[in-house]
């Protein structure tokens, strides 16, 4: 993912935004490389939404510093702003239009010409083109939102501040929009998409990990979040005997072992370790030397779920022991 002569997409600084003595958003810093999917994950009420109005420079910061597209928001012109798309998180069409007049209008803003082609092109991504003619004030919630996304894509933008693009909607339109959030990505867009389904994670070329007190806990790739979650890559170990506690201690002193060491049921033992494609090999040898019968031993990948549960269990672990 290069970032390309200009530098990061969007660079955040020590950004911080106060609403009286509370505080929403706390010292983040992080930079988007050109191309990249960018996940901002976290609870809600974590700052998420507050960071993007920031970004797109609907808030002006209480500290810190930011740039998108080589600009300061609070000093956007019309060239810049025409290369950002925003979704907000919430319905700000026209609920008295139609969904075709909603589009037209979002249309006519960007100047854009002979729309029609490129309004139907969007309508039949978010599955809208037989809804066209509703008024945006009687169709549901969730195709409320495909309306926004469609309004977000329409003049083709450089950048999309996508604020919680999949809410409401059901799995698999969910999967259909991660496609074309894709296909936009290999048409050169780079996209900041907030969410609160941690599974979306995997999706993502760089994630953000917010926590509910407006900090960035962690920042770093889906596979390397995986990674400092639990110390390093995980194996499954099913033997075809029952686990004994011997078994447990031998394993937890060998050297290519870095984390926990835990059984799973009656036969299965699960392990972190440096790195599952050498550590597999020794783990079957020490079962043979061993006159165990092993089933199988694979590497497994936790589901981000997991992973988000232990950010956040660490992060809390190091705040309090910051504060003892």
């Amino acid at each position: 993912m290069a970032t390309g002569a200009s530098g990061p997409v969007v660079k955040a600084e020590h950004l911080t935004k106060r609403f009286g003595n509370e505080t929403a958003v706390d010292d983040v810093s992080f930079e988007i490389p050109r191309g990249a999917i960018f996940g901002y994950i976290g609870p809600s009420g974590s700052g998420k939404t507050t960071t993007i109005r920031m970004l797109t420079g609907v808030y002006l910061p209480t500290s810190g510093s930011v740039s998108v597209l080589g600009a300061e928001p609070q000093e956007f012109g019309r060239s810049v702003r025409e290369r950002i798309g925003y979704m907000p998180q919430h319905f700000v069409l026209y609920p008295d239009l139609t969904v075709w007049e909603n589009l037209q209008f979002s249309a006519s803003v960007y100047g854009m010409g002979r729309r029609g082609r490129r309004i139907r092109e969007l309508l039949e991504f978010v599955e809208l083109e037989e809804h066209r003619s509703k008024q945006a004030k009687n169709i549901s919630g969730g195709m409320q939102r495909r309306l926004s996304l469609a309004a977000s894509l329409l003049h083709n933008p450089q950048l999309v501040f996508l604020d919680e693009p999949t809410a409401g909607i059901d799995p698999v339109l969910r999967r259909k929009f991660w496609d074309r959030f894709r296909e936009l990505q290999s048409e050169g867009t780079t996209l900041f998409i907030t969410t609160q389904y941690v599974g979306e994670t995997v999706y993502c070329d760089l994630v953000g990990v917010m926590a509910e007190d407006g900090r960035l806990v962690a920042l770093d790739t889906p596979d390397a979040l995986r990674r400092q979650a639990f110390g390093g890559e995980m194996v499954v170990i099913n033997l075809v005997e029952a686990v004994e506690p011997q078994m447990l201690r031998e394993l937890r002193g060998m050297d290519f072992v870095t984390g926990q060491v835990r059984r799973e049921g009656e036969t299965g033992v699960h392990l972190v370790v440096d790195d599952a494609a050498t550590a597999i090999p020794r783990v079957l040898d020490w079962g043979r030397a061993g006159g165990l019968q092993i089933d199988s031993a694979e590497e497994y990948d936790p589901p981000f779920d997991d992973v988000f549960v232990e950010i956040m269990n660490r992060s809390t672990d190091r705040q309090s022991g910051g504060q003892s």
